[in-house]
């Protein structure tokens, strides 16, 4: 994996990380959580289509990156 394609989850654990320390320890776990449900999701429905484990975990991060950074 290059830089490249690992920058945006670094981003998302510093905006975590950045939430934890500003507001409360309770929305970096809301954060974290949502992003989990949306990779378990995600991987279970491709698990589900037929996919491979490894096209299932590749593209659930692939789809929940691609989805979060709709808005920028």
């Amino acid at each position: 994996m290059s830089r490249g394609s690992l920058f945006p989850l670094f981003v998302r654990a510093g905006v975590v990380c950045f939430v934890h320390f500003v507001h409360d320890p309770v929305v970096a776990v809301v954060l974290g959580g949502l992003f989990a449900v949306s990779f378990t999701v995600g991987s279970g429905l491709r698990r589900r289509a037929g996919h491979s484990v490894r096209c299932s975990v590749y593209g659930a991060v692939g789809g929940v990156l691609d989805k979060s950074r709709a808005g920028f």
